[in-house]
């Protein structure tokens, strides 16, 4: 990758961080919210396993998001059972998006 600046170094080392920070808070937020042995079932193909920031995120990463329009909030539609858990568990609530 070719930056120009230090500037630009700067801010994508930013960016980077950012992104960690966000990935590590959904996982350890998905490690506290899971069963008492540790799993979350049907996370891993169909099976219980413990949360990681990857297996949450494509767990989730079939979700909608229906943005408002003509005074209607925005909503993700239908998640399914592992969706909502996750949801839940991450305390989104799908209905009242942030």
């Amino acid at each position: 990758m070719f930056l120009r600046s230090n500037r630009r170094i700067h801010a994508l080392l930013h960016v980077i961080c950012l992104a960690l920070l966000v990935f590590s808070l959904i996982e350890r937020q998905a490690r506290l919210g899971a069963a008492p042995d540790g799993k979350i079932p049907g996370l891993y193909a169909g099976r219980p396993a413990r949360p990681t920031g990857r297996l949450v995120l494509e767990a989730l990463n079939r979700l909608r998001f229906v943005p408002a329009h003509d005074g209607a909030p925005a909503y993700i539609p239908q998640p399914g059972t592992l969706q909502q858990l996750l949801l839940d568990i991450l305390g989104v609530d799908p209905t009242r998006p942030p």
